[in-house]
This record gives structure tokens, C-alpha cells and sequence, in this order.
């Protein structure tokens, strides 16, 4: 009935010992399934995309898990959206970049309107990533 690509799997991810587990609940409630594993698996029962949350950084502002976002869109052949860390334009680039993240979200630097969406897109097309304005 509906196509993947109104199917978004929603991840919540922290970093537990030397791997990333997912999480429910906001990050309160452990799973035991391994964030990459399940990310394949989100794929393969028809996801479109993934919003991929670090919980270790949400709402920090000190930038994405870059580690967790490049493994994860190195794996899956869908698109991914990074989420989490946000507080810099910077940080909205290495998401993209290094991260290799199809997009990236942000709410504090909206919220707080330490950013625009212009200033936003303006900043991310003057570093060679494109967007449309």
C-alpha cells in the first residue's frame, strides 16, 4: 500500500563498550540489538531511509558521531539522515561529508535561532555541499 520511501525507520543509538546498540524510549530502554545489524535488517524489510539519532550526543551541540553516521551509510543502501549534536554550520558539514549522511538534522540552532535555514544552506553551498536554496 505504501511505497519505502514513506517507511522511515527511526534509530536511537548509543555507544555501548566498543559497539553502538539502539535504544527506545528517548535512549532509556536498551534493546540488545547492534545499531548496524539492525539497520541492514531495517533495509531489507523495505525502510526507505533512516533517521539515525545519536543519543550520546543529542542535544550536546558538540557535533554528530561521525564514526557512527559514515558506518552506518556505508552499509545500507538507503538514504540516512543524521541526527544529533548540532551547534555549529560546521557540524552540519561533517555530518554530510565525513559522515556521509544523505541528510542532517538540527533543532537547537533552529530553536534558539542561533542559525537560519538561509544562513544554514548559504554555508553548506559555500563549502562545495549541495543544496537547494
Amino acid at each position: 500500500m505504501f511505497g519505502s520511501q514513506c517507511i522511515v525507520l527511526s534509530i536511537e543509538a548509543k555507544r555501548w563498550n566498543d559497539k553502538w546498540e539502539a535504544y527506545t524510549d528517548n535512549g532509556r530502554e536498551r534493546t540488545g540489538l547492534d545499531v548496524i545489524e539492525w539497520a541492514k535488517y531495517g533495509g531489507e524489510l523495505g525502510a526507505g531511509e533512516i533517521l539515525l539519532t545519536s543519543m550520546d550526543r543529542d542535544g550536546t551541540k558538540i557535533g554528530f558521531d561521525i564514526a557512527l553516521t559514515s558506518r552506518i551509510s556505508e552499509t545500507v543502501t538507503i538514504p540516512v539522515v543524521a541526527s544529533g549534536g548540532v551547534g555549529t554550520l560546521e557540524h552540519m558539514r561533517e555530518g554530510l561529508v565525513e559522515g556521509k549522511a544523505d541528510a542532517a538534522l538540527a533543532a537547537s540552532i533552529f530553536h534558539y535561532r542561533e542559525y537560519s535555514i538561509r544562513e544554514t544552506k548559504e554555508y553548506l553551498k559555500s563549502k562545495g555541499v549541495p543544496v537547494r536554496l
